[in-house]
Parts: C-alpha cells; structure tokens; sequence
C-alpha cells in the first residue's frame, strides 16, 4: 500500500510540525491519512516504526536533494555551492533532516536509534526502515563521496581525486557548520567561495 503509507508518513510529518513527537497520536495520524488505525499498525507495525520510517523518508529526501545539487550544470564549484545551500537550506526548513545532520535531536522529535532494529515487518519499505539510520559523520561520508563520483573527470590522477575529496568534505562540513550558526552577508556561496579563494577545486 504505499499510497497508504505516503500519506500516513504526510499525516504525521504534519502532526510533528504541530505538536512534540510524544503527544502525536496514531489515531490522529491514520485519521488525518483517511485510513484505519490498522492500517497503519499493519504499515508500521508500532509508533517507534513510524518515526523510523519518517526519519528514514527524510533522509532519503535529503540525499535525493545533494543527488539534484550536484546534477545542476556547471562547474565543479557551482554544484558543490549548490550542494551547501541545499543542505543548509533543507536543514533550515525541516527539524528532522537538522536533526540527521546535527545529532542534536530536541525532545520535540522522535528519536530513532541509529542502529538497527529486529523487524519482522511483512513490508519491505519498513524493513529498510529499520535498518541502521546514517549518523551525521555517515551523511558527511556520503554526501563526500557522492560529490567525488560526480565531480571526478575520467582519467584523473589519484592524487587529483584524494584533493577533491577533501575539498568535497570540506564545503559539506562548511555547509554544516551554517546550520548551527547562519551565516550573515553573502550566505552559503559567499563562504564557499571564500573557500575555494583559498583552495581551488
């Protein structure tokens, strides 16, 4: 049913916008959703399963956005600024992905362990769900190394390929750290460019 479970994850990325994890209720969400409160244990399988499920759907989101950031045209610098203001963008306007990226989860939020969970979950989708979450040090590994996929010219040396990854991780923890603290004048491309001032890609 995953028109079901889209519009139950919809139903409580909702509530959550409302109200603190702990007073969102199941009922509530299936209500909201148009589907049975069965459904959505038949879905999820308990509470905790939804928010793994929820946490996971905006991860996914998140990793879709770089995947968008780093497919716009170019140079190797225009999409990794891209991918910063994409990350500092989604951070801003979404609690969870903050949380993904930060580690900070406030009590407001659910929080999933990041380690797997037994599932016996008939559902595939919820059976990746809860499988282990990436931390933030994961999210900075990936979005790294998916930027060095995308932005290594076929022949390069490796140590060409060894700078561009640290040049990668270095724009992704500089769009992290505008999370916690937002930058003032010229934003994110400002700080990313002063960045490659220094240190061209």
């Amino acid at each position: 049913m995953p028109a079901a479970r889209e519009s139950l994850l919809d139903a409580a990325f909702t509530a959550l916008a409302r109200r603190p994890w702990s007073a969102v209720r199941m009922v509530d969400v299936a209500a909201a959703a148009g589907v049975s409160r069965q459904t959505l244990y038949n879905e999820f399988g308990s509470k905790d399963g939804l928010a793994r499920a929820l946490v996971r759907r905006e991860a996914d989101g998140y990793l879709a956005g770089v995947e968008r950031a780093l497919a716009t045209q170019g140079d190797p610098r225009d999409r990794l600024t891209a991918t910063a203001e994409w990350t500092a963008s989604a951070a801003r306007d979404n609690a969870l992905v903050r949380a993904l990226l930060t580690g900070c989860w406030s009590e407001r939020l659910p929080s999933p362990a990041l380690t797997a969970v037994p599932s016996g979950s008939p559902v595939p989708a919820q059976r990746r769900a809860d499988g282990p979450l990436p931390s933030p040090g994961d999210f900075v590994a990936l979005v790294r190394d998916r930027a060095v996929a995308v932005l290594t010219a076929p022949g390069a040396a490796r140590s060409d390929s060894a700078e561009l990854a640290r040049s990668c991780e270095l724009v992704v923890r500089l769009a992290l750290s505008c999370v916690a603290a937002p930058p003032g004048e010229g934003g994110v491309a400002g700080l990313v460019d002063s960045l490659f001032r220094r240190q061209p890609v």
